[in-house]
């Protein structure tokens, strides 16, 4: 292992009966995994029950701690209906401080678009909750036909994609990390 590696946090959005959001969260969390720089966990958002009122609950403090113990956070999304799913827009903002100063990057999912809307309207909402997203995302177009029956894909563009967006995620995670102890990000 690297010395004190980034702690990424990998976000299942998706809530769905028969999603394949698992099967890509596999997938970027095998990828990460291959990289000493990273240790990786799986935060599935179906294990949270996070009231519609945002009123405080078990689950957003839970919530809270694991995406507090995270470095950088990577969302695992479908595009539904042009946007990103309530459950995540829910998770987000259930959690309040523990987002703030983190690089986080975001693996789409689609039919033809790839669940590129998702990310663009994800990309507005990080900048409010302070957090930075990072330049390269990974957008994975038919994702039912992107995959194999042990979860492994061929498509050398997605691979690409996924290795940019983790390079710059480190980068963002390990300048944030050394400043925290000296200058804490403002507003926390």
């Amino acid at each position: 292992m690297v010395a004190d590696p980034v702690e990424l946090a990998v976000v299942v959005a998706s809530v769905r009966a028969e999603r394949i959001g698992p099967v890509v969260a596999d997938w970027i969390v095998r990828v990460t995994s291959e990289r000493r720089e990273f240790t990786v966990t799986t935060i599935d958002l179906l294990g949270y029950v996070l009231p519609a009122d945002l009123s405080p609950s078990s689950g957003g403090t839970a919530l809270a701690a694991a995406i507090g113990r995270a470095d950088a956070v990577v969302v695992v999304t479908p595009e539904y209906n042009h946007g990103y799913p309530g459950s995540l827009k829910n998770a987000l903002d259930s959690v309040k401080y523990e987002w703030r100063g983190k690089p986080i990057g975001f693996v789409s999912y689609g039919g033809l678009a790839g669940g590129i809307r998702a990310t663009e309207q994800l990309r507005q909402v990080a900048a409010e909750l302070h957090m930075v997203s990072v330049r390269d995302s990974v957008a994975v177009h038919r994702v039912r036909r992107a995959f194999d029956g042990q979860g492994n894909t061929a498509d050398g563009a997605i691979v690409d994609s996924a290795g940019r967006m983790l390079d710059q995620l480190h980068w963002w995670a390990t300048a944030a990390r050394s400043l925290q102890d000296v200058r804490p990000y403002p507003g926390q």
